[in-house]
């Protein structure tokens, strides 16, 4: 775990905040967050830009990530363009739709107040 140089503030995984679900077609994924209330999708809104996404999903080598911002829903759904080896007919890899992942996504690290992790009743992340 993180903690940040104000003691107000810690840093959790995204999971903690939000929950996943991934989708794909062709050689795209396309990874929802669904905030658990309002208070963390604003969070969630400022901190997971698509530089960070693109960034926390490097190792798979994304050509393009672009969000989408669902107020409504307190959602966003992220578009990887490039991640799945080509897709489900052509990737040699396990996890050919890339179910998987969302996990990964979600397993962001994300600044949060103190105050919200312990209404949360959060695990620091470590």
């Amino acid at each position: 775990m993180s903690t940040h140089p104000s003691s107000s503030t810690l840093e959790i995984p995204l999971y903690q905040l939000a929950h996943g679900r991934a989708g794909d077609k062709g050689n795209t994924s396309n990874i929802s967050v669904i905030a658990w209330d309002t208070e963390c999708f604003a969070l969630l809104v400022e901190q997971l830009t698509e530089a960070r996404v693109a960034q926390w999903f490097s190792y798979r080598h994304p050509t393009k990530v672009t969000r989408h911002v669902l107020p409504k829903l307190e959602a966003m759904n992220f578009v990887l363009e490039g991640v799945l080896d080509g897709g489900v007919n052509d990737a040699l890899n396990l996890d050919t739709h890339g179910k998987g992942l969302s996990f990964w996504m979600l397993d962001i690290p994300v600044t949060v107040p103190t105050a919200l992790a312990a209404r949360l009743e959060v695990k620091e992340y470590s």
